[in-house]
Order: structure tokens, then C-alpha cells, then sequence
């Protein structure tokens, strides 16, 4: 790969598109790797003065510059795995490994520095003398305890074993994620003969068909894989053969993975016996909001039973519908089937007759931004003049109730073989009142492209997906803080998915739900009494759904609990390891598998999300009182009877709306959610409202 010389390179200095965008027209995949590398030279040189200096320590000469030591990095950096995660080729996939390596290495020499130490120990020491503001004082005790989490006041010896440490981990992650895409991509199921396609609609055929050549098939149809277990297709196939030989792609991908999650484990053992702490996920909580390891325990015991109470009732019922087709003994690849089976015939709720009411644009342009203009006076105008990464991602310039331009929105929704699998929310850039910077945020979705000509239906799953990540995006859009240390979705990682469950709420609120719902050809309002029972039909399917979570935050929890010792090894049997830690939580449910199973747990092994992937049932608890608060506040989903009550409605929405973007949106990770949480309420949040929601109570 040729690398370009810096004073070239288009990431040197800021762009000067609107809100700083990446100038993706002039970036080639050659200029990242030169550009983090000159940025990581930059830094080291930053943190070599802070290390060197003999002046007084304070906030703008020590923490300003450690927590923003090189523009250049930021951008290059931020860019980078924005794009090898939405269109990750295999030249930029090359230089990966190089990239991860070089950032782990600078955040060894700067969390590893006994001399930075010393400065923003003495720093931490006398925080109360310094006028700080709260934001300052918050991002300050968030870095000194992030310092002391990663080894800082270990001796010379141990900080240098460390040091090595994190490299193997961070390298070994970079492999397990690879492997975890080469493993989806490469795991699908080629079908010979049409008609064991029989339950797929003629969009899912030419989609397979599709896949199939792109693959490399001349003919046939190629049934691909979806990152989570339960593949999407197994609610369709009609040919319970297929679904068998699905389901078991499904499961069964990884085999090479299952080690590398056992080395990673181990590894990450060692480093908390290194920091004294008991086992690993006891030093992953100690700087996210539940603290200590016997609160999340405690969000398990509190879950587990009655949801497993909740699946068994689902199994006896599908069970009981399957046995009108002759089958007498239920297996996993019949669940999601038999389940729409009975959603159909007993909610009477036909995907097919849904189809037509939910198309991309409508749910996105008339449902989500609707509901962000409905809820936070926002609005939203197409950017066709500016760039995306590629061709497919859309841009949006996104404006404030004043007609205040706030910053840009990139979708990009269709799936492709170079993006890897589920959806989330990055950064482009991030807000900044000091820095003078505006958000850009994108969201990556996987939906499934329309046929040429066709318009791109969505199903209810991507609804529900549109509406989560715009929640993740809004979070970026409406942050107002003075360092981007904090804007945006730098919260602790538990309670980062809050904000996004609570944009949820206005999938079908009646306020919202009807401006978007509505027929291609007629433009007919989805019908109320089918709503009602698409409503009631994902009732259903909550003792299923909770069980597979609880399987996978289970399984990344029990890996962490691993006892820590400088000698740990790797897990001999990783298979026997994850069937003794769902039998020993009371999860091995026969017919509902793990969300992720450990060889494909991303999440844990790659994602950020060690010890972490709890936290979407943790952050649900606030959710869950946030969608109560609302309703005791009249702007609920069942508020609105009349046009009296609806104009009503419509004013507490948009009360409560400024009431949580102020609280919650708006801080970022500036001060604790829990406390905004408190401050918006006037109370602790309630698990009551979580366990009713799914069912539960």
C-alpha cells in the first residue's frame, strides 16, 4: 500500500465542508493508516511534555491535552472505524490490526506514565481548591479513576507487563471480530430447487438469488447469515428442513472463535489480578453505574425465573400449534416459524398485509424525524450536494426549533458484504462548545436492499431497529457540553442504550404512529384494530425474546467472572464452559438458544462490551420509568380521547420532550444519568414498569 506524505493527506487538517464533514471525494483508503500514525507521533509528543513539565499542574496544561492530544488523530481515527465497520474492504480490513496496535500502544504510554500520573494525581488531589466547573471536575474524576482502573500506580515492572498485556488483548480482539465477520459471511446456506423457498416472498427470493451469484453461484439461491442466532428467515420457511440446516449454519459458525473468546477471557483475568481486583468483571462495573458486580447479579435473580416462566408458556403453546402439522417433538428452527404461525392466526397479523404500510422512507421521514420534530421541535433537510462514504449513505442537515442549523445525520440503512452485521450509532463528529464543533452522526442499519426499481419495504424489527438507533443519534445531535470527552453518548457504558429504548416509545403512539403507517398505493392509515393486534402479537413474544438476551448477558458476564490470577489459563472446553454457566443461572431452555453464543459474541469479545452486555436490561429499568414518567405526565401513548385531549397530549409531549432533552440529552456523559435521572422525576428509577412491559409481573 503506498502512503501518501502527511502534507497531502486529506485528514492533516480540518475539513471545511459544512460541520467539519469528512471530505470522503478526497480521502483514499491509503491516507488512514499514515494519518493515525502521524497523529500517534503527535500525541506521544503531547504526552512527552505533560511527563516533562515542571510548572504547576492544571486543568488546561494537563487534562485538556490528555484527553485531546492530536486533532489530527481524532479524525483519522474516528473515520476509520466508522468506515471498516460500514464498508470494511479488505485493503482497509488490512490495516486494522496496524491502527488498533498503534491506539493501544499510545493509551499504554499515556495511562502507563508514572510522570503523567504524578500531575494528575496532584491534579486530582487538590480538585477542590481549583474552581473547576462541574464539567470539568466531572471529566477529571472520570480520567484520574480511568488512570487507576488501567494500572497507573502499578510499579515500573508491572506496568510494562501490562502494557504488553493490553497489546495481546487488543490484538486477539481484532482477530475474534474478523473471524466473527468471515464467519457470517461465509456461513450460508445454498438451496438448490425453488420450492423449498416456499414462505419466502418474492423480494426474499431475489434478494437469495442475488446473494447467491455474488457468492459465486451461477444458480441457486444463498440464505446468508444475520449477526444475532435466531436468523430472520426461520419465521417463513415453510420446508423444515431448511430451517434445520439454517438454524444450525446459525449456531454452529465460529469453531475457530470459541478459543480465541477463552484467550481473551484468560487475558483479561490476568489484568484484573494485576489491579486487584477479584475477577474481571469486578473491575469492568467499577466505573459504570452499577458499581459492583452483585447489582447486576442481583438484575439477573430478579429476571430469570419469570422469564423462563414466561418462555415455557410461549414453548407449550407453539408446541401445541406445531403438533397440527405432525410434529411431536419441537426443535429450535421451529420456534420463530410456529411463533408467526400463531401471531398470524390468533392476532390475525399477516407481514404480508403489513408490508405495504411500512416503507424506508416513510418510517424514517414521517415517523422517526417526525417524532424527533414532534418531541424536540427538530427538522430535518436532505443534503444532496454532500458526500457520504459511500454511495448508499444518505445526509441530512438537521435544524433546531429556532431554524438553527444543529449539525448533519447520515443513514446508512441497506446491508452489504463489506458491512458488518446488527446496528448502530458512530460519530463523525462530536459536539463541542470549546472546540467549536457541531455533531455529525451517522446510523448503519442492515436491512435487507429492494429489488432495482422497487421501493425498500421494512419490517416490523426494522422499525423498532429505525426509531432505537435515531434514539443513539439524537443522543449526538442535542448534546450541549463543552468537551467532547463528554458529548453525545460518552456515558458510562450501562446506561448508553437509555436514551435510545426511550425513542422506541413513539413507534405507535397514536400521535406519531399514523403520520408514517400509511398504504404505498392508497395512502390508507394502518388500520387501529391491526396495530392493536401487532401490539398484543409482540406481547407475545416476550418470554422468548428475554430468555435469549438473558442467555448472552449471562454468558458474557460468567466469562468475566472468571477468578483473577497473573497465572490464568485459558478455558480447556469454552463449549462445556458456556452450557455449565446458562444451567448453572437456571437458562438452559431446550428451545430457545443465546441471542449470540460465545463464538459470535461480539458484543463481549470485541465490541466494548465485556462485562457490559447487562447493560441493555440495565439501561431498560430507566427506560421502562421514562415511558411511565411520560404517561403520568399525559403525554403516554393512551392519553389522547378527543381533539381537546389530543392538543393536550400534543403540549406534554413536547414538555417532557424538553424536560428529558435538557436533563438527559443535552449533559452527555457530563454528570451521572442516575442523578439526571433524579433530577427530572424527582425519584429513583422503579424495575416495576420493565417487568410489566415484558411481561414479567
Amino acid at each position: 500500500m503506498t502512503e501518501n506524505p502527511t502534507a497531502a493527506n486529506p485528514f492533516a487538517e480540518a475539513s471545511t465542508l459544512p460541520y467539519n464533514l469528512p471530505d470522503f471525494s478526497a480521502i483514499r483508503d491509503e491516507h488512514y493508516l499514515p494519518a493515525v500514525q502521524e497523529g500517534v507521533a503527535e500525541a506521544r509528543a503531547a504526552f512527552a511534555r505533560i511527563a516533562d513539565a515542571t510548572d504547576e499542574p492544571t486543568f488546561e496544561n494537563t487534562v485538556k491535552v490528555l484527553i485531546s492530544p492530536s486533532a489530527m488523530l481524532e479524525r483519522a481515527a474516528i473515520t476509520y472505524f466508522n468506515i471498516a465497520g460500514s464498508d470494511g474492504t479488505e485493503e482497509r480490513l488490512a490495516v486494522e490490526g496496524d491502527i488498533v496496535s498503534a491506539l493501544t500502544e499510545l493509551d499504554n504510554d499515556m495511562v502507563l506514565n508514572p510522570a503523567i500520573f504524578r500531575r494528575l494525581d496532584d491534579l486530582h488531589s487538590r480538585r477542590d481548591q481549583l474552581d473547576l466547573t462541574a464539567e470539568q471536575l466531572r471529566i477529571l474524576e472520570k480520567l484520574h479513576l480511568r488512570f487507576t482502573l488501567s494500572g497507573a500506580a502499578l510499579s515500573d515492572e508491572d506496568r510494562a507487563e501490562l502494557a504488553d498485556l493490553n497489546m495481546r488483548i487488543a490484538d486477539t480482539q481484532t482477530r475474534f471480530s474478523q473471524q466473527v465477520t468471515e464467519d457470517m459471511n461465509d456461513g450460508g446456506v445454498l438451496i438448490h430447487a425453488e420450492e423449498e423457498l416456499a414462505g419466502l416472498s418474492q423480494q426474499q427470493k431475489d434478494a437469495a438469488r442475488a446473494d447467491a451469484q455474488a457468492a459465486g453461484h451461477d444458480e441457486g439461491w444463498m440464505l446468508t447469515l444475520q449477526f444475532p442466532t435466531m436468523q430472520p428467515l426461520l419465521a417463513d420457511l415453510e420446508n423444515r428442513e431448511v430451517r434445520e440446516m439454517l438454524h444450525v449454519a446459525s449456531v454452529e459458525r465460529g469453531d475457530s472463535n470459541w478459543q480465541l473468546a477463552a484467550e481473551i477471557a484468560a487475558m483479561r483475568a490476568k489484568k484484573a489480578a494485576m489491579l486487584g481486583f477479584e475477577d474481571f468483571a469486578s473491575l469492568a462495573v467499577a466505573d459504570r453505574t452499577a458499581r459492583t458486580p452483585e447489582a447486576v447479579e442481583g438484575l439477573f435473580e430478579k429476571t430469570v425465573a419469570p422469564a423462563m416462566r414466561n418462555a415455557d408458556r410461549e414453548a407449550a403453546k407453539i408446541a401445541d400449534r406445531a403438533k397440527q402439522d405432525g410434529i411431536d417433538e419441537l426443535k429450535p428452527w421451529d420456534w420463530s416459524y410456529y411463533s408467526d404461525l400463531i401471531s398470524t392466526e390468533e392476532f390475525a397479523v399477516d407481514p404480508e398485509e403489513l408490508r405495504p404500510y411500512f416503507t424506508l422512507d416513510r418510517v424514517l421521514e414521517d415517523g422517526v424525524f417526525y417524532a424527533a420534530h414532534m418531541v424536540y421541535g427538530i427538522s430535518f433537510r436532505e443534503r444532496e450536494d454532500l458526500v457520504g462514504y459511500h454511495p448508499e449513505v444518505r445526509i441530512w442537515e438537521v435544524f433546531s426549533a429556532d431554524g438553527e442549523g444543529i449539525g448533519l445525520f447520515l443513514g446508512d440503512f441497506f446491508t452489504r458484504p463489506t458491512k458488518r452485521g446488527g446496528a448502530w450509532m458512530n460519530p463523525l463528529v462530536n459536539q463541542s462548545k470549546k472546540s467549536g464543533t457541531s455533531p455529525v452522526i451517522v446510523n448503519n442499519l442492515n436491512i435487507v436492499p429492494p429489488a432495482e426499481g422497487a421501493p425498500a419495504y421494512v419490517t416490523q424489527d426494522n422499525v423498532r431497529t429505525l426509531f432505537h438507533e435515531f434514539g443513539h443519534a439524537l443522543h449526538g445531535l442535542l448534546s450541549d457540553v463543552d468537551y467532547a470527552e463528554v458529548s453525545g453518548t460518552s456515558v458510562e457504558r450501562d446506561i448508553v442504550e437509555y436514551p435510545s429504548q426511550v425513542n422506541e416509545m413513539w413507534i405507535y403512539h397514536p400521535a406519531i404512529l399514523p403520520n408514517y403507517a400509511r398504504h404505498i398505493d392508497t395512502g390508507q392509515v394502518v388500520p387501529q384494530e391491526l396495530i392493536d393486534k401487532m401490539q398484543a402479537a409482540e406481547q407475545w413474544g416476550e418470554g422468548f425474546g428475554t430468555v435469549e438476551y438473558l442467555r448472552a448477558a449471562v454468558l458474557d458476564w460468567r466469562w468475566h467472572r472468571l477468578p483473577a490470577s497473573r497465572d490464568a489459563q485459558p478455558v480447556q472446553d469454552p463449549v462445556a464452559f458456556e452450557n455449565d454457566a446458562l444451567t448453572d443461572a437456571g437458562l438452559m431452555h431446550p428451545l430457545v438458544e443465546s441471542r449470540y453464543r460465545t463464538s459470535y459474541l461480539n458484543h463481549s469479545f470485541s465490541g466494548g462490551y465485556e462485562s457490559g452486555y447487562y447493560s441493555y436490561l440495565w439501561a431498560e429499568v430507566f427506560d421502562a420509568d421514562t415511558v411511565a414518567w411520560y404517561g403520568e405526565n399525559g403525554a403516554g401513548a393512551d392519553g389522547a380521547r378527543g381533539d381537546d385531549d389530543a392538543d393536550a397530549q400534543l403540549e406534554a409531549i413536547r414538555r417532557c420532550g424538553d424536560a428529558f432533552g435538557r436533563h438527559i440529552l443535552a449533559i452527555g456523559g457530563s454528570a451521572p444519568i442516575p442523578e439526571a435521572f433524579r433530577a427530572m422525576t424527582g425519584r429513583e428509577a422503579r424495575i416495576e414498569p420493565l417487568l410489566k412491559r415484558r411481561g414479567l409481573a
